[in-house]
């Protein structure tokens, strides 16, 4: 690609990238606000981040137990699921909700992470925190980084569980992108939509039974996760999500006094109003490069996966696609090699951009390069 080609590139993706973060948190709600008991809240799609519905969702508030996604996905990130978790003394005397561990037990840290997020054992966060970084100061280190890397950016952890604390917040928007990331893998996925768990009780003649406190699973279609939670300071807060149609939402209420009525309302709004539209299909073609000195004289360039995004119906007859692929590339080009990309706009808004790659690699045909070859066979 060009030195010019290459400033182009990358000044359209700056632009992209600023294009998308502005469409994604303006979004594009109802008409008429929805009547919903909490404080803040906010509608995500999962895949692309758009938001589709908000309420003060960007105010920094406590999060009680839905600290508890965080403390998962870092474990879960960060250790083998078969390791023995040893409890100690400080996760055996934790208050509020518990497994009730005991000084002394051992678990596989499977166990301890549904005894995490189905029975919101505020013991498990601590001892799950002291076996992955060695204390909880340091594993809530762990959870600031990560919130860092997702985007959390208004998001404050000082302990595994929720339980009140100063410096401890989100906002709704952070909580949804924390979420929306935890919710892309498989363990966590598994384990937030598992309805009930036995696990050992140490100790005990009969074994925990760990039923999820998150009604969704129950009460709402296509429900999937994810984590309730509750403390005087925080109110009652969920994050919430569902699938249908190959589109993820993931809602999230803080401070709502009718929680699972606010999370099915949210993700009643989005199922009806926005579908997940494929704007670039797999294997689409998006135009020919001709190959200067190259084994073959060029190649057709094709779109390597599905580009989807939520967008209403009103929306959808609003987009319009531009794509742009090199002419003429020099050999040698390589498999993979960026040609290209195609942006998809909704009006005036870019909403989305993709690289476009070379399908197979072309060797070089040049005449110095063949008497270099035929040098170097001489030579060896």
């Amino acid at each position: 690609m060009t030195l010019k080609r290459k400033f182009f590139r990358a000044a359209s993706l700056a632009l992209t990238i600023a294009a998308v973060l502005v469409y994604n948190i303006g979004g594009a709600y109802a008409s008429e606000p929805l009547k919903l008991s909490a404080k803040s809240a906010v509608l995500i799609e999962a895949s692309s981040g758009r938001v589709l519905y908000q309420k003060n969702a960007f105010e920094k508030l406590p999060m009680a137990s839905t600290t508890k996604i965080m403390t998962a996905i870092v474990a879960i990130e960060n250790c083998r699921l078969d390791d023995t978790v040893i409890v100690g003394r400080n996760a055996s005397g934790v208050g509020g909700s518990s497994i009730w561990l005991s000084e002394g037990e051992r678990l596989p840290l499977s166990d301890m992470l549904y005894g995490l997020m189905l029975a919101s054992g505020n013991d498990a966060a601590v001892a799950i925190a002291e076996h992955v970084a060695g204390s909880v100061d340091k594993f809530t280190e762990m959870m600031n980084e990560k919130a860092r890397q997702i985007g959390a950016y208004d998001t404050c952890f000082s302990n595994p569980n929720g339980l009140p604390a100063a410096n401890h917040y989100t906002t709704a928007y952070d909580l949804a992108l924390i979420s929306a990331y935890a919710m892309k893998n498989d363990v966590f996925r598994q384990i937030v939509g598992t309805q009930y768990k036995t696990i050992p009780w140490q100790g005990h003649e009969w074994d925990r039974v760990l039923k999820n406190k998150n009604k969704i699973l129950w009460q709402y279609e296509g429900g999937n996760g994810i984590k309730t939670g509750f403390t005087d300071d925080a109110g009652r807060c969920l994050s919430a999500a569902a699938i249908r149609d190959n589109m993820q939402l993931v809602s999230v209420v803080l401070c709502a006094p009718d929680m699972f009525r606010d999370c099915m309302s949210l993700m009643d709004y989005g199922f009806a109003e926005f579908k997940n539209r494929i704007l670039v299909k797999s294997g689409e073609y998006m135009g020919e490069v001709a190959v200067r000195h190259g084994t073959k004289d060029g190649f057709g360039v094709y779109s390597e996966k599905d580009m989807l995004y939520p967008l209403t119906e009103e929306e959808y007859g609003k987009i319009s696609r531009r794509v742009y692929v090199e002419s003429v590339v020099k050999a040698p080009v390589n498999k993979g090699q960026e040609v290209g990309f195609v942006d998809v706009w909704l009006g005036d808004k870019r909403i989305c951009s993709a690289p476009l790659s070379a399908p197979e690699e072309i060797g070089d045909n040049s005449y110095g390069y063949n008497v270099l070859k035929i040098l170097y066979g001489m030579l060896n």
